[in-house]
């Protein structure tokens, strides 16, 4: 299968580079798989598609603060990018600029200093994860084209984060409200949490020509036993399990439920038979990716680029504070 089976062309104009006030009002898309019919609606319509006992799992994972500015003594600017904690004082981290040296210290805001030990490790020595995050900024994806404002450590935040880890916003779950979900819940929509942090390599494109030669990066994730009990009787009970996000899928087509935590490399592209998803709840992704793939495996290249055909001329915004799509 070809790469370029899954381009697409977006106008510039589309990415979106702001986040709705109203999380709610973000448009809707609807592809109905089975008589290939597409609708149009609003996000607060979501409970019309969705049925008594229908059972929505969300990944709650809470985005932290890990881009860090800070100067070298030479006075220059610097960037660490932190993108997971590998032990003790030592993160794994992305640097800018690229002549960084290695034993060279960075010095940030409250007196916290980084130690470059190699291309992509630092040390912190003596400061905590919180301290660490305390001075950084909200790491925006590349596409959003300006700084952080203090609008986005709400709005590219899920209401239901919970644990501390991801680089990247899980982006389906960005247009619940609370509201939202008390109302779903009052109409008997069932709902269960898992927790994949979601890595930068979420950003990375394929680049080889034949598909099946990509190699998928691997992310951790955990999902505790009252979920799992919670999404194997929906499945025992023929129940709709509808994941939230392409992060709630991949952990749902993964995990054992012998095992609450594990790590999943799974790539998901046309062919591939699910075993657990019967509805995905997705943001509109970059060509070229897994994401767009996973979403093609699960409603067809077909439907899915006619879906994003007609998104694009009813002026959709898309990415990750883009509008939404349920496809059932």
């Amino acid at each position: 299968m070809k790469l370029s089976d899954f381009d697409y062309v977006l106008p510039k104009e589309l990415i979106a580079q702001y986040p709705l006030r109203k999380r709610e009002e973000a448009k809707l898309l609807v592809v109905d798989r089975k008589n290939k019919k597409i609708l149009h609606r609003s996000f607060n319509q979501l409970g019309d598609f969705l049925e008594k006992d229908d059972l929505l799992v969300l990944n709650d994972s809470r985005v932290v603060n890990c881009r860090l500015l800070g100067k070298r003594a030479t006075g220059g600017k610097a960037e660490v990018f932190i993108l997971k904690h590998i032990n003790n004082s030592t993160y794994e981290c992305l640097l800018r600029p690229s002549r960084l040296k290695i034993e060279e210290t960075i010095y940030f805001d409250k007196g916290i200093r980084g130690v470059i030990k190699s291309r992509n490790t630092v040390v912190f020595p003596d400061f905590s994860q919180e301290q660490l995050y305390s001075i950084g900024q909200v790491p925006l994806p590349p596409y959003i084209k300006r700084n952080p404002i203090d609008l986005d450590s709400i709005y590219y935040q899920t209401v239901y984060a919970k644990n501390n880890g991801s680089v990247a916003s899980p982006t389906a779950g960005l247009h619940f409200t609370n509201k939202m979900i008390v109302a779903l819940k009052t109409k008997g929509v069932q709902f269960s949490y898992v927790t994949l942090h979601v890595g930068y390599g979420t950003f990375l494109q394929v680049k080889t020509v034949d598909i099946k030669d990509h190699k998928m990066h691997s992310e951790e994730y955990s999902i505790d036993k009252n979920s799992i009990n919670t999404i194997e009787d929906a499945i025992v009970k023929n129940n709709r399990v509808i994941a939230v996000g392409t992060t709630s899928c991949r952990v749902l087509e993964s995990y054992s439920k012998d095992k609450s935590k594990g790590q999943t490399g799974i790539f998901i592209y046309p062919g591939y038979k699910f075993k657990r998803v019967n509805g995905l709840i997705t943001n509109f992704h970059l060509p070229r990716t897994t994401l767009f793939m996973l979403v093609c495996a699960f409603a067809g290249i077909k439907l899915v680029k006619k879906a994003y055909r007609e998104a694009i001329e009813n002026k959709y915004r898309f990415y990750s504070y883009g509008d939404a799509m349920i496809i059932v």
